[in-house]
C-alpha cells in the first residue's frame, strides 16, 4: 500500500473555544493552515497491543533491560503517574492510540494521543454526524456521574444558553463540535493513578477524517484548560509533565506516562518556550549528515511557529530551504542505491531501491542524521527516524521528510521520535529525548508492582465492579510466551455489529477474507462455533498451521497474532464493525511415540509384513482407525489484553 506524506491530524486550530482562555498566548496568525498530505493508507485504522515482542528472559539484552530499569525508575515520583500503553502503527493507521474509560458504569474509548490538541472528546450518542469508529458512543444518560458543563462567562454556549460547546477545526479541513460534560475519567489497571473528573467533549457533529477515522476520539495532550494534562495537574494528582514512546518501523505500539517519570542519565534535553507557539517546540539550530552541517541560517528553524513538535502528525516537513539543503546531503551520501518512482504516483516522493530489508541495517546505507538543539546537545536520527518503507518495492525506502509550503514553520511528526522515549517536561520548559526500544518500554515502566487501583463507584468509594472484567485491561501480554513454546493453533472471538439474518448470506465468505487479512490459506481458517442475540454475533475462529505441520513457525506465529492485536482485519461494510473480544495461543498436541519416529515405525510395519506373508502366506487386513482429536490446553503464557472492542 501506498505511503504518501500525512496532513496533520492536528496542530492549526481555526477555533480555540476552552473552559478560560485568558492565558493562553497564541503567536502568529491563528488562521494559517499548514501545508501538509495525508497517506491513504490512514484509512485502515486500527489498534495494537504491547509489547510485540518481549525479550527472552536469558537474552543479551535482559542485562540492558535491568540497567534501563535502575534508570528509570530512579527516586520515588512526587505524584503518582498514569502508565498507559500506546496501539496502531505510525505509517499503517496514522496515529497512535490509547484507552480510556469514561463514566460510571465505564464506558471505553481509543483515543488519539495528541500533543496539537488541547480538547479531549468522544462521540455522543446524540452525534447524528459522527461516523462509525472502534468504540460504541459515549451514552451520558446511562453514567450516573455525568455532569453537563453549565453556560458560564468561560465558555462559549449553545442556542439556549444552558451548556458549554467546544469547536475544533484542523488542518486538513476536518473539525468536530459538541457540548462539553464532564465525568470520571479512568486510566486502565496499569495506572497508579486513580480515575479522576475531568472535563471533556461529547461529540454532536464530526466532519472530514474526524469523521472517517477508525479511532473514537482524541485525546488533547496539548497546553489549555481543557487539556487532560492540565486538568490533571490542576487538580495536583501529578506533576507537570508527560511521556510518549512510539514503536520503531516494524513495530507498532508504544507507552504513555502522564505524570513524573526520572529521566535516564543520558537523556538529551532542549528549551521549550511555551509563550513561543501554543505548541510543543524546540530550539532547533542546525541538522548534521553524515556528521556534516548543513549550510543554512539557524533562524531557518525559527521561523512561524518555530520547531514544533506533534504527536498528531506522521512526517516530518521543513521550510524550503532546509528541505532542499537536507535532500541533496543525504543524495550526496547513497552511492549504491537508486532513485525509483515513490508507491503513489499522486505525491511525488522521493525514493529509492536497493537498500538492506533489515531494518536494523539500515544504517549501513543511509546516512546517520543529528539535530542539534541551542545547547549543544545533539539528538542522532536513525534511518527510521526519517525514512518510510516502499510499499511496492521489497528493499526501497522514501523520505520521510517534506518540505512544508510556503509555512516556515518546521514541523516535526511522530516519524522523527520512533523508538525514542519523549518526556514533555512542562514544569521546567524542557523536552526529553532517549533513543530505546519502546515495545520493550512497557515492562521497564511497569516496575513498581503496586497493585492497580479500582475505578470509583457512583457513591465515591472503590468498586471493582464498576469496570467489568471484560472491559478491564490487564497485564500487557506476550505475543509468543518465551522459551520453546510452539504454537500448535491461534484462536480468537469476534463480535461483529451485525444482526445474524443480515450475516448469514455472507458467513460463507469470512474465511477468505480472514485467510486474506492474516495471509493465511483460507484451509487454515475454521469456524469453531457461532451464536447470534439481537444485532450482534459472536464467532469463535481458529487458525490451524500450515499443511500437516503441527505447529506455527515462530515467525508466522508472531506475524498472524500481531494482526490480530492490532486489529489489521479489514472487514466490508457488510459486516458492520467488528470488535476483537480476545485471542489465544496454544500449544500442538502431544504426539505419540510412534507418530514422533513415523518413518521409522512404517519400515518396521513394512518389514514385518513382508516376513510374515513369507512364513505363513496368510493375509493381513488393516483397518485404518480414525484417530480422535486431541483437545488443546491453554496456556497461561500469553494472556491477551480482556477488552470487548471493534485496539
Amino acid at each position: 500500500m501506498a505511503q504518501p506524506p500525512l496532513v496533520a491530524t492536528t496542530v492549526v486550530l481555526l477555533f480555540l473555544i476552552a473552559l478560560n482562555t485568558s492565558h493562553l498566548v497564541l503567536s502568529g496568525d491563528p488562521n494559517t493552515v499548514l501545508l501538509l498530505r495525508q497517506p491513504h493508507a490512514a484509512t485502515n485504522r486500527h489498534t495494537m497491543f504491547l509489547p510485540l515482542f518481549p525479550s527472552h528472559p536469558n537474552s543479551s539484552r535482559s542485562s540492558a533491560a535491568a540497567a534501563d530499569r535502575r534508570h528509570l525508575q530512579g527516586s520515588e515520583p512526587h505524584h503518582p503517574n498514569a502508565r498507559m500503553p500506546l496501539y496502531d502503527d505510525l505509517l499503517r493507521n496514522g496515529y497512535y492510540t490509547t484507552r480510556i474509560w469514561i463514566g460510571t458504569p465505564p464506558q471505553k474509548f481509543a483515543l488519539i494521543v495528541d500533543t496539537g490538541s488541547t480538547v479531549t472528546y468522544v462521540p455522543c450518542s446524540t452525534c447524528e454526524q459522527c461516523g462509525r469508529h472502534q468504540d460504541p458512543k459515549f451514552q451520558p444518560e446511562i453514567s450516573s456521574s455525568y455532569e453537563p458543563v453549565k453556560c458560564n462567562i468561560d465558555c462559549n454556549c449553545d442556542s439556549e444558553r444552558v451548556q458549554c460547546v467546544y469547536e475544533r477545526q484542523y488542518a486538513e479541513m476536518s473539525s468536530s463540535s459538541g457540548v462539553l460534560g464532564e465525568d470520571v475519567i479512568s486510566f486502565g489497571n496499569q495506572s497508579e493513578l486513580r480515575p479522576q473528573r475531568a472535563v471533556f467533549g461529547c461529540e454532536n457533529v464530526e466532519t472530514g477524517d474526524i469523521y472517517s477515522q477508525h479511532a473514537d476520539g482524541i485525546m488533547g495532550l496539548g497546553r489549555g484548560d481543557l487539556s487532560v494534562v492540565d486538568q490533571l495537574v490542576e487538580k495536583g494528582v501529578i506533576s507537570d509533565s508527560f511521556s510518549l514512546c512510539y514503536g520503531g518501523m516494524h513495530v507498532g505500539g508504544g507507552a504513555m506516562v502522564l505524570g513524573e517519570l526520572s529521566p535516564p542519565a543520558d537523556m538529551v534535553f532542549t528549551h521549550s518556550d511555551p509563550l513561543r507557539s501554543p505548541y510543543y517546540n524546540i530550539e532547533l539550530k542546525a541538522i548534521h549528515v553524515a556528521g556534516k552541517p548543513l549550510s543554512l541560517n539557524p533562524r531557518v528553524f525559527d521561523g512561524k511557529h518555530g520547531s514544533v513538535l506533534d504527536s498528531g502528525t506522521t512526517y516530518a516537513y521543513l521550510p524550503e530551504a532546509a528541505f532542499v539543503a537536507f535532500k541533496d546531503a543525504i543524495f550526496k551520501e547513497l552511492h549504491s542505491l537508486k532513485p525509483i518512482p515513490g508507491p503513489d504516483p499522486n505525491y511525488n516522493d522521493i525514493c529509492f531501491s536497493g537498500a538492506e530489508s533489515d531494518v536494523s541495517q539500515l544504517s549501513k546505507t543511509f546516512p546517520i542524521v543529528d539535530m542539534v538543539f541551542g545547547n549543544g546537545q545533539k539528538l542522532s536520527l536513525s534511518p527510521e527516524n526519517y525514512l518510510f518503507q516502499h510499499s511496492k518495492v521489497h528493499g526501497a525506502y522514501c523520505l520521510g521528510v517534506f518540505q512544508n509550503g510556503k509555512d516556515p514553520t518546521t514541523l516535526l511528526g511522530g516519524i522523527i521520535v520512533r523508538n525514542t522515549l519523549v518526556t514533555y517536561d512542562r514544569e521546567h520548559e524542557k523536552i526529553g529525548f532517549w533513543k530505546t526500544n519502546c515495545s520493550e518500554l512497557w515492562e521497564r515502566l511497569h516496575i513498581l508492582g503496586a497493585p492497580p487501583p479500582a475505578p470509583i463507584s457512583s457513591n465515591g468509594t472503590d468498586s471493582n465492579a464498576d469496570m467489568p472484567p471484560t472491559l478491564a485491561p490487564i497485564g500487557p501480554p506476550q505475543y509468543v510466551p518465551p522459551g520453546e513454546f510452539q504454537v500448535g493453533l491461534i484462536t480468537f472471538f469476534m463480535l461483529l455489529n451485525a444482526k445474524y439474518s443480515d450475516l448469514k448470506p455472507h458467513i460463507t465468505e469470512l474465511p477468505q477474507l480472514i485467510a486474506q487479512e492474516l495471509d493465511v490459506n483460507t484451509s487454515q481458517v475454521h469456524l469453531l462455533n457461532f451464536t447470534s442475540k439481537g444485532n450482534d454475533s459472536l464467532i469463535r475462529w481458529a487458525i490451524l498451521p500450515a499443511g500437516s505441520a503441527d505447529y506455527f513457525s515462530n515467525a508466522t506465529a508472531i506475524n498472524i497474532i500481531a494482526r490480530l492485536a492490532e486489529h489489521r482485519l479489514k472487514l466490508p461494510d457488510t459486516f458492520g464493525s467488528y470488535q476483537l473480544v480476545e485471542w489465544n495461543v496454544e500449544p500442538p498436541p502431544k504426539r505419540m511415540w510412534w507418530q514422533q519416529h513415523y518413518l521409522f515405525v512404517v519400515v518396521a510395519i513394512v518389514v514385518t509384513l513382508i516376513l510374515g506373508l513369507s512364513a505363513s502366506g496368510a493375509w493381513f487386513i488393516w483397518k485404518r482407525r480414525q484417530q480422535s482429536v486431541i483437545s488443546y490446553k491453554p496456556v497461561d503464557g500469553a494472556v491477551p489484553e480482556q477488552e470487548l472492542q471493534p485496539l
